[in-house]
């Protein structure tokens, strides 16, 4: 399965300290050409951090991190081509319309993009000429994401892509995440949804305190636990990702 494939993205014994806090205590992790790989957790764990790093935001601690053949310690303007990054609903100017954000973006990238096919990608075309600050949560994040793909990137990062939206706004996301995917490219997302891991991803991490402590397919985890002699109560389905999770993090979060 897996093994044969491409890494895109390798990770080896990253680390990230601020002061004497350890955020990010050595993992490494390898995310496959073409897959939509979830770096799960709760808040805390390391993973915003970690994201941050690979994306060439904020700089690592030791470790090192190749993506597409690309060190990030030296080719981080070359990285920055083939990657696309979600912005949170801050980095937006809210009085602008979709089609002027489009054409600020492109220009920001010095590329030559189709607005209205861009807003199409994501189903905002009725959009185009509304203000951002118009759009419900489910469509600015639709746009967020829609900018990401701009510049044709190899790979794609999501944190958080779902937080705060009802449950049809994130069903509609999921559809938008899988379709880029199936349009070749690379999806890493971070989410504490255990549901959206578990719908979502062909592979997961889990991230606890700055480690890793289990990383494989949702499927194969959950099989692991249920094989452990672990059962949910007045459940049809034994376990579940959110089990995987608890179990291994001994933890509980809220929604926020």
């Amino acid at each position: 399965m897996s093994t044969h494939r491409k890494a895109i993205i390798s990770v080896s014994n990253l680390r990230k300290q601020y002061g004497d806090f350890s955020a990010v205590k050595g993992i490494s992790f390898e995310v496959y050409e073409g897959e939509i790989f979830g770096l799960l957790g709760p808040n805390g764990a390391g993973k915003t951090t970690t994201l941050e790093i690979i994306e060439t935001l904020r700089e690592k601690s030791a470790g090192e991190i190749v993506i597409d053949g690309l060190n990030v310690d030296h080719d981080q303007n070359a990285i920055k081509k083939i990657i696309g990054v979600q912005l949170q609903a801050a980095g937006y100017y809210p009085n602008l319309t979709l089609l002027e954000l489009l054409d600020l973006f492109s220009g920001l990238y010095n590329v030559s993009i189709d607005n209205k096919h861009m807003l199409s990608l994501v189903g905002l075309e009725d959009k185009a000429r509304e203000k951002y600050k118009s759009l419900s949560g489910g469509q600015k994040q639709r746009f967020s994401i829609c900018t990401t793909l701009i510049n044709k990137p190899k790979i794609v990062f999501l944190d958080e892509p779902t937080t705060g939206l009802d449950p049809q706004a994130r069903q509609n996301l999921w559809q938008l995440i899988r379709g880029i995917r199936k349009g070749g490219t690379t999806v890493m997302l971070t989410t504490h949804y255990m549901d959206e891991a578990e719908q979502l991803c062909e592979r997961v991490a889990v991230m606890d305190s700055g480690h890793i402590i289990a990383m494989n397919t949702p499927d194969h985890l959950i099989d692991e636990l249920v094989a452990s002699g672990f059962e949910r109560k007045k459940e049809v389905k034994k376990a579940n990702l959110e089990d995987v999770f608890l179990h291994l993090t001994g933890r509980e979060w809220k929604d926020e």
